[in-house]
């Protein structure tokens, strides 16, 4: 018999109740490990609307608290996902969404929205792929890399 899938190969063969059957087995030497990269797209547009319009020291202190008030608001997301606590989550996704737009962090806000269309849908197997990708842009997001914006595209 043919091997019906290309990276499977025949263990064994058996017969039971007089039928033959055969036994598939992954190899492992196909299997191949991939690792998620997301690519963030941000707009420096509104962080350079704020230092226009407060002066270099304001500006810094409130995108700095912002920042802080965003990476805190992730952090009490990720905690009512763990604990199962979905009452209140799609409004916590919509607020992370409008602050995430309120920095320029156009990725970041855009998969909340899918999050919070998941968890309206109450399709909980596409919720939790979402929510695995928010995390992983919320990561990024918020990761203190100065080339992030030379990467995004604007």
């Amino acid at each position: 018999m043919k091997c019906p899938q290309p990276f499977l190969q025949q263990a064994k063969r058996k017969v039971v109740a007089g039928v033959k059957q055969e036994v598939w087995a992954m190899q492992a030497d196909n299997v191949v490990m991939l690792r998620q990269r997301e690519r963030v797209h941000q707009d420096a547009e509104p962080i350079a609307t704020i230092y226009r319009n407060l002066g270099t020291t304001s500006a810094e202190q409130v995108v700095t608290r912002a920042l802080a008030e965003l990476a805190l608001t992730m952090a009490g997301l990720a905690n009512q996902v763990r604990s199962h606590e979905l009452s209140d989550l799609s409004r916590q996704l919509r607020r992370l969404q409008r602050m995430s737009e309120n920095l320029g962090m156009i990725s970041l806000g855009l998969v909340a929205a899918d999050a919070r269309a998941c968890l309206e849908s109450a399709d909980s197997t596409s919720f939790a792929a979402v929510w695995a990708r928010l995390m992983r842009i919320a990561e990024r997001s918020l990761a203190p890399d100065k080339d992030l914006l030379d990467q995004s595209r604007l």
